[in-house]
This record gives C-alpha cells, sequence and structure tokens, in this order.
C-alpha cells in the first residue's frame, strides 16, 4: 500500500479552521445580503470553483451516482441555510456547538472501541461547555436552525462518504454543490442581488468565502473520508466548535473567557486524541 503524505486527519484538521474561518467572514457580509443570500452566494462560487477546476464528466453517471449528489446537494443547502440563519441570531462559537451535537451523536451511536468512545464523551463535555456560556439568553430561533444544522451536518457525512466511494475524485462535491446552490435559489435571491448591486466588496468577500466554506474543506473531507469511518470523522469534527469561538474572536471580535478556553482545550484534546489513536492502529495494521 503506497504511502499517503498527508494524513486524512490532518486534510480534516485543516477543513474544520477553514470553513469556520470562512463562516465568520461571511457573517460580515450579513448586512448586505442576509443568511440566506449568503448561502447562496457561498454555494454558487463554491460550485463555480469546483465545476472549473474538475470539469465532471456526468455524461456517463449512473442512476445511483446522481442519486447521491443529489443527497448531498440537499444536505449541503439544508446545513449551510440553517447555520447561517442561526449566527444570524446567536454567537458563532455557541452556534457551531449547538450544530456540532449531530456529527457528535452520530460518532457516539457508531464507536464500537472504548478509547474512541471516551474521546467522544470527552469532546461532547467541552461542548456542553461551551454552549452553555449563552445560559438562558440564547434566542429559540437561533438554538432550533443551529440543532437543525446538526442534523443536516450528519445527512452530509453519510452522504459525502457515498458519494466520495461512486464517484471519482471531487466531481460528486462540485455537482452536489451545484444542486445546492439551486436550492438555495428560491431563497436568497432577492437579498444577494440587492447585495451585489449595493456594496462592492460582497462579490470578492464571498469568492473567499467559498474558498474557505465550500471549495477548499468539502474538497478535504471527502478525500478524508475516503480514508476515516465516519465515526472518526465526526469525532475529529469536535475541532469545529473550538475554531468557530476562535474565529468569532479574531474576525467578529467575540471575546473568550475562561468557560471558552477550558471547552477550547477539552475539544482539542478529543481531537489529537482520536487522531492519534487511528494513527496508532494504522501503524498495527488495526
Amino acid at each position: 500500500m503506497p504511502q499517503v503524505s498527508v494524513p486524512a486527519p490532518a486534510l480534516m484538521i485543516t477543513a474544520v479552521l477553514s470553513v469556520q474561518f470562512g463562516a465568520a467572514l461571511a457573517r460580515t457580509q450579513f448586512d448586505a445580503v442576509g443568511p440566506t443570500g449568503a448561502v447562496l452566494l457561498r454555494l454558487f462560487f463554491g460550485a463555480l470553483i469546483l465545476l472549473a477546476a474538475v470539469r465532471p464528466r456526468v455524461g456517463s453517471w449512473k442512476r445511483e451516482q446522481w442519486a447521491a449528489a443529489a443527497v448531498l446537494g440537499v444536505a449541503l443547502a439544508g446545513m449551510n441555510s440553517l447555520i447561517y440563519l442561526a449566527i444570524g441570531i446567536i454567537p458563532i462559537g455557541v452556534a457551531v456547538t449547538l450544530e456540532f451535537t449531530g456529527p457528535l451523536l452520530l460518532a457516539l451511536v457508531q464507536t464500537r472501541r472504548l478509547a474512541d468512545a471516551l474521546w467522544a464523551l470527552l469532546a461532547f463535555a467541552g461542548v456542553l461547555l461551551l454552549g452553555a456560556d449563552g445560559g438562558g439568553d440564547l434566542p429559540l430561533p437561533g438554538i432550533l436552525f443551529a440543532l437543525g444544522a446538526g442534523a443536516f451536518w450528519v445527512l452530509y457525512i453519510l452522504a459525502s462518504a457515498r458519494v466520495g466511494k461512486l464517484v471519482p475524485g471531487v466531481g460528486g462535491l462540485a455537482v452536489s454543490m451545484a444542486i445546492g446552490a439551486v436550492l438555495a435559489l428560491p431563497f436568497g435571491t432577492t437579498a444577494a442581488a440587492g447585495g451585489v448591486l449595493g456594496s462592492p466588496l460582497v462579490l470578492p468577500v464571498f469568492v473567499a468565502v467559498a474558498l474557505l466554506s465550500s471549495a477548499l474543506p468539502y474538497a478535504l473531507e471527502m478525500l478524508a473520508l475516503r480514508r476515516l469511518s465516519t465515526r472518526v470523522f465526526g469525532v475529529l469534527s469536535a475541532l469545529g466548535p473550538a475554531m468557530a469561538a476562535v474565529a468569532g474572536l479574531l474576525v467578529l471580535g467575540q471575546t473568550l473567557g475562561a468557560r471558552e478556553l477550558v471547552a477550547l482545550a477539552l475539544v482539542t484534546v478529543a481531537s489529537v486524541g482520536v487522531t492519534v489513536g487511528v494513527r496508532l492502529r494504522r501503524s498495527r495494521g488495526g
């Protein structure tokens, strides 16, 4: 078996870092385009970038490949729309923390090793601690949007793994993102068009957002899912809340207190723990 130059966990960590900073950058433009307009622009430019880069040969696709890409497109549209609606109402770190309950539950359901279960529970403790910062002041719609995004995140994990197995390269992802953009059209066209016409910054910002939050991380995640189980993928995604909180601080000026710092340490340790475990098992042939 040929040696892989970039470990799958490293691909995942890079993807998580990229997507959260991209989301924070998109949040800076909500006054111009709103959450739904931001989702449409992100998916539209992400699809354009990937389609131009990989030029998928869809003429030879079978029905099951189209079906898998369509399900992934639904997951992308739903996950992105709901998390953007959430971060328009509640802090980005809290929103992503609540969203993460989806993949974390998936990791716990699928775990078969005690060590992985313990790492997942440690990450869950960090998620609870970080999410508790919002207290009772969190608006209910923001909570529900974030939890709904978590449900779509689970669908994304499962659908992305299937597309990655059925379609070579990232061509399936490119098509799925285009499907997601089409699904977002009825909800975001008016807001996106108004923002683009009203501010010269909107287009370049969302090209950057598309690279950071869509094209780069989703491609990395799909490549990682070919070498990681969805269970391990879910635990590594525990870096999401931590990176969202850091992005909120650096990009949006949201401060971090002692509680957030402890939570970041917990999810980081859990992510490192499961990563080391995967590498050790592979080095031993397990």
